[in-house]
């Protein structure tokens, strides 16, 4: 009978050893799995981003995120909380704008707005912010286009 150090010695060879370090490796390897809401900026342009949401407090927009051409930028990090995500969008290169038809408020430098109504009565701009649908998904990409192109 063998004792049980030497049975241990031949249990981890160095080859078993090996055998059973690679699923270890390959968690540690393996970060947490991102969850962010992403904005992508897919033109030639350097855009401005401003993002309306709900949070358990109510209505929320925050501006402004600037995005080089061809850049990305997290705009929040973590789960998504919500489903829908609402964003208005600046061109400062060649003017023009992404919108859409859910009026929020804005004002020109940075700013967190709570509450969607009675924008320019309490001092704020009104813009159209577009709908993104991310359908109930932790983490998701937004990509912005040029006018008359999709995606990439």
């Amino acid at each position: 009978m063998t004792s049980a150090s030497s049975w241990l010695a031949d249990f981890l060879s160095p080859r078993r050893a090996a055998l059973l370090s690679l699923p270890l490796l390959a968690l540690m390897g393996a970060g947490p799995a991102r969850a962010d809401l992403r904005m992508c900026n897919m033109t030639g342009s350097r855009i401005g981003i401003a993002l309306g949401y709900r949070d358990s407090g109510g209505w929320v927009t925050e501006g402004w995120w600037n995005l080089s051409a061809k850049g990305c930028e997290t705009l929040l990090k973590g789960a998504l909380a919500a489903r829908f995500y609402y964003v208005f969008a600046v061109d400062y290169d060649r003017g023009g704008e992404w919108s859409g038809r859910s009026l929020m408020c804005t004002r020109d430098r940075e700013f967190t707005i709570r509450g969607v109504e009675d924008c320019l009565a309490r001092g704020y701009d009104r813009n159209g912010f577009f709908e993104v649908d991310t359908g109930e998904q932790k983490s998701w990409t937004i990509q912005l286009t040029d006018p008359g192109r999709s995606g990439p």
